[in-house]
């Protein structure tokens, strides 16, 4: 039986709820994240902050949380010419990909994540990704996923499992899935404490959060917010 869970935890909105999720499933869990050269760097020190106040807010959750990696990964941003790596426009490539799509990015990151897990004996991935309103990452889908699932647990010969429970539901059923995780409590941290804009905004404060409120995560983000909170409000 699987219970000792590692997190791809970017210190956005997306994986700050498979944390919770993943808190509220397993008996351990650790985090793991990744310094590639992002533009939106903020989103690292956005991470221990999150934490920090997830343990204090939940302390149920909190004695199951246990380290948390940090891994370095210049070399990314070396071979990358994007607009998450580079200072330049956000536009869309010839071939229908967002030029903030990072080659090989989720793939490297889950190998690498694999091996500090086979390391920790942390038998699950939890990921973020989506593909109901997701910037047309192929390594978002679920077919790449599933991959991946198979290809890890063969090249470590150990059952390796990659949750993804956010891949099949939109921005404001993620906040919904906050809210019934942690209620309240959990959807204002995520709200204040959590970073998405691709341009490391973290100063300007929104409804939704923080943000330039222009790039696309932030459209995003800020459409996802408008959704659930006008279910909110009809359900009244």
């Amino acid at each position: 039986m699987h219970t000792r869970a590692l997190v791809l935890y970017s210190g956005g909105q997306d994986s700050a709820t498979c944390l919770a999720w993943a808190l509220n499933r397993f008996e351990h869990v650790e985090t793991i994240g990744f310094d590639y050269g992002q533009r939106h760097r903020v989103e690292l020190d956005c991470r221990p902050a999150l934490v920090s106040k997830l343990r204090e807010a939940f302390p149920y959750w909190g004695h199951k949380l246990g380290d948390d990696h940090l891994l370095h990964l210049p070399v990314l941003a070396e071979i990358s010419d994007t607009a998450l790596t580079q200072d330049r426009e956000i536009t869309f490539k010839s071939n229908g990909l967002p030029s903030t799509f990072v080659p090989g990015r989720n793939i490297l990151f889950f190998t690498l994540a694999a091996a500090v897990a086979y390391r920790r004996n942390l038998t699950v991935l939890v990921g973020g990704m989506c593909e109901t309103d997701f910037s047309g990452y192929p390594d978002c889908r679920d077919d790449t996923l599933k991959s991946m699932q198979v290809t890890l647990g063969l090249g470590l010969n150990e059952r390796i499992v990659i949750e993804t429970p956010l891949m099949w539901i939109d921005k404001a059923r993620t906040w919904q899935m906050a809210e019934r995780l942690g209620g309240r409590a959990l959807v204002e941290l995520i709200r204040t404490e959590s970073h998405s804009c691709y341009l490391g905004d973290h100063t300007t404060d929104h409804d939704w959060g923080y943000g330039c409120g222009t790039c696309p995560a932030c459209e995003l983000r800020a459409m996802g917010w408008h959704h659930y909170v006008d279910k909110q409000t009809a359900a009244q």
